[in-house]
């Protein structure tokens, strides 16, 4: 069996409004989990996030990396609709 990569974004709060932060994990829920918790990433310590505000399923990590480093070009404006079909 093989395994699921998701890419995510997350909306975070700032101090003064919110940003938005992209991730890829093969477990969606535990590692929202551990960004609620403060135990996620570095950014999302800081910048807790507020909720997930989309994923997408890829079939192996490579495939989900090279999303991720796409989707972080993007503009903010943009990233949403990365996600639509």
């Amino acid at each position: 069996m093989s395994t699921v990569w998701h890419l995510y974004l997350l909306e975070c709060r700032t101090g003064n409004g919110t940003s938005l932060y992209a991730g890829i994990t093969t477990d969606l829920d535990r590692r929202y989990a551990e960004h609620t918790a403060g135990t996620g990433a570095r950014y999302t310590r800081a910048h807790p996030p507020i909720r997930l505000l989309a994923s997408r399923v890829y079939p192996d990590r490579s495939s989900d990396s090279k999303a991720e480093a796409a989707l972080k070009k993007l503009a903010r404006t943009r990233k949403l609709a990365f996600f639509s079909p």
